[in-house]
């Protein structure tokens, strides 16, 4: 069966419905409890969440304080203006090739920790992030998702001021301060996805919907980004890269994040992340 990894208190753990499962108690030992360990090694988790069903808890979902599935990336990479719609209320050019940028792996939080806005540009962007299990270099397209250890919701947290303060624009900082990367609460395998291709995402601030995207939107999908990075540099389990967000960031509206703000960011099949502005 597929499995849902999280991360509580710093060690791995799968879920199971309400509970989680320590993920070194249901190996026996096999695992050490680190989540990138057990990114690596996605394919035995699966036998491990049959254990699971039947098996006394070690905690509650509910009184748990979640943290980012992935927490120590080798690599974060995000692809801009991936969804037509935002390149045009961004007023740019279609991209004929990914606009791929790093966000760097220190701005990486969990699913309900605080954004510490920086400046008054600060910016929400709804986005689906997949995570790389099996590594290579020149992947197939055809095979990409084999290469995906699973996927999980992210915020591209961006200050629009930083980001645009250079041409050309420095995507890579304006990104990448630190809270600006949001990922959980939990990375799902793709067994456990209808159709990873036809996933609602959606961002609501305090209330009110901002953005409502699918991923059948996308103008690369993730083979197609698979094959183009990998085409480039050798992708490393753990890597995660950020694939886009819907219109309706906050910078076209004018509606940039303060603090209290409430930043509540769903996708279909993977849950949902509420995070705070400070």
């Amino acid at each position: 069966m597929g499995f849902r990894l999280a991360s509580i208190d710093g060690r791995a753990v799968l879920i199971d419905g309400e509970h989680w499962h320590d993920l070194a108690a249901v190996s026996f030992g096999e695992f050490s409890g680190d989540p990138m360990e057990a990114i690596a090694r996605h394919a035995e988790l699966h036998a491990l969440s049959d254990a699971v069903p039947g098996r006394d808890p070690d905690g509650a979902v509910v009184d748990a304080v979640f943290g980012a599935p992935v927490p120590r990336p080798r690599n974060s990479l995000a692809i801009g203006l991936n969804y037509k719609a935002h390149v045009v209320e961004a007023d740019m050019e279609l991209p004929k090739n990914p606009l791929v940028f790093t966000k760097f792996p220190s701005c990486i939080v969990g699913p309900t920790a605080d954004v510490e806005l920086r400046s008054e540009t600060g910016d929400y962007e709804a986005e689906l992030v997949v995570v790389v299990g099996d590594g290579g270099r020149d992947i197939a397209a055809e095979s990409a998702w084999d290469h995906i250890a699973g996927m999980t919701i992210g915020q591209d947290i961006s200050d629009r001021r930083l980001q645009f303060a250079a041409k050309p624009p420095h995507f890579d900082l304006g990104k990448s301060r630190d809270t600006y990367g949001p990922i959980g609460p939990v990375l799902v395998s793709t067994d456990l996805i209808d159709d990873p291709t036809n996933l609602t995402v959606t961002c609501s601030i305090n209330g009110e919907e901002r953005q409502n995207g699918n991923t059948s939107q996308l103008i690369f999908d993730v083979p197609t980004l698979i094959a183009y990075i990998s085409s480039i540099l050798t992708i490393e389990p753990g890597d995660v890269i950020f694939t886009g967000t819907p219109e309706g960031v906050g910078a076209v509206q004018g509606t940039y994040l303060v603090p209290g703000d409430e930043i509540v960011t769903t996708i279909t099949g993977l849950g949902q992340m509420v995070n705070r502005c400070v």
